[in-house]
């Protein structure tokens, strides 16, 4: 394996800043650990918490590790370890508990109570709107995903191929298979690496990234069929009712992709994909490609994320909403002219 150069970085440290320490050094001394990630989890937040949970049960097999996720998708359980994921909290108060992923504490709320009793906190993060709630923070805006800033944490002599999976993993979920404008040299280079273990790269990416079901390219039709353009072609939006999903027989998870393939229209900067959760209430995902960034809009809403990529609920009816993120669109717009 070759080395890479690792990014240089400052961490939050209790209002202080400082160089943040290497995962085997914040280790030392520990008996017990935590992980766990957002809510909903794609594949970013996967790669990254899994990612560290085999690579301290393959380096540190004396450490208790848990692992504490909602259920994953289909499409991700050919990750390693992925069956021992916990859904409910155990009662303990554990050494060190990591967060992966999660740009704010509501992000985690189900496993909020193994956060709070954790005699030592720490995020591991890349989102631009990341709080910094954790007794230490490395948090990277620029690294395409959480998985690359936790690659720059490891002992690269220490990682083996189940951990090189999910870090692979990670990688081009949140890169879009390397097309994102947050993909660097370094996110190639890292990604090269991981390949070097030997992992099956090629499926990862058609069984997790881009295999659909019947019934999901059913609903993606559906909802290309009936998106609409705006802002003079500069926007698109598409929405499904909770109606339609009873229908189709789907839930949130099977409706991941769709935002990305309303992105891909041409002619168009920012994409706009709204499902039903309630009554007047929708989860907001939004997509741009150079120009607008979308983090902002979202966190107007209580959301966050990426500049290219991020995501909200709101209350109110698919145009009140789309009207709202319209005119903070056209906000941004106007002060480019400016």
């Amino acid at each position: 394996m070759f080395c890479l150069n690792v990014y240089i970085v400052q961490v939050s440290k209790k209002g202080r800043k400082g160089a943040f320490m290497k995962i085997d050094q914040l280790l030392e001394g520990v008996s017990s650990v935590g992980i766990t990630g957002h809510v909903r989890p794609d594949g970013d937040c996967l790669g990254s918490t899994l990612g560290l949970y085999n690579y301290i049960k393959h380096n540190r097999p004396d450490i208790d590790v848990d692992v504490y996720l909602e259920q994953p998708s289909e499409e991700f359980m050919f990750m390693a370890n992925i069956d021992e994921v916990l859904q409910a909290p155990k009662d303990i108060a554990y050494d060190i508990f990591f967060v992966l992923d999660s740009s704010s504490l509501d992000r985690i709320e189900p496993f909020i109570s193994c956060y709070e009793h954790a005699k030592k906190t720490v995020c591991i993060d890349h989102h631009i709107s990341n709080t910094e709630y954790a007794d230490e923070n490395l948090v990277m805006p620029k690294a395409s995903s959480a998985s690359e800033v936790l690659y720059t944490t490891l002992d690269a002599d220490k990682i083996d191929k189940n951990v090189a999976e999910c870090i692979y993993t990670g990688i081009i979920h949140d890169t879009g298979v390397f097309k994102y404008s947050d993909t660097s040299a370094q996110t190639m280079k890292i990604a090269g690496e991981m390949m070097e273990y030997g992992i099956d790269y090629s499926s990862i990416i058609d069984n997790s990234f881009y295999k659909k079901t019947y019934i999901q390219n059913q609903i993606l039709g559906r909802a290309l069929l009936e998106s609409i353009l705006f802002y003079d072609g500069r926007c698109i939006f598409s929405s499904v009712t909770r109606e339609e999903m009873e229908f189709y027989g789907v839930t949130g998870k099977e409706l991941g992709g769709i935002v990305e393939q309303l992105r891909l229209t041409d002619g168009v900067e920012v994409a706009i994909f709204l499902y039903e959760t309630d009554t007047e209430e929708y989860k907001v995902s939004l997509r741009s490609k150079k120009k607008i960034d979308v983090s902002k809009i979202a966190l107007h809403y209580g959301g966050g994320g990426h500049i290219r990529a991020a995501g909200f609920t709101a209350k109110g009816t698919v145009h009140t909403i789309v009207n709202k993120i319209g005119e903070m669109i056209e906000e941004q717009y106007n002060a480019m002219i400016e």
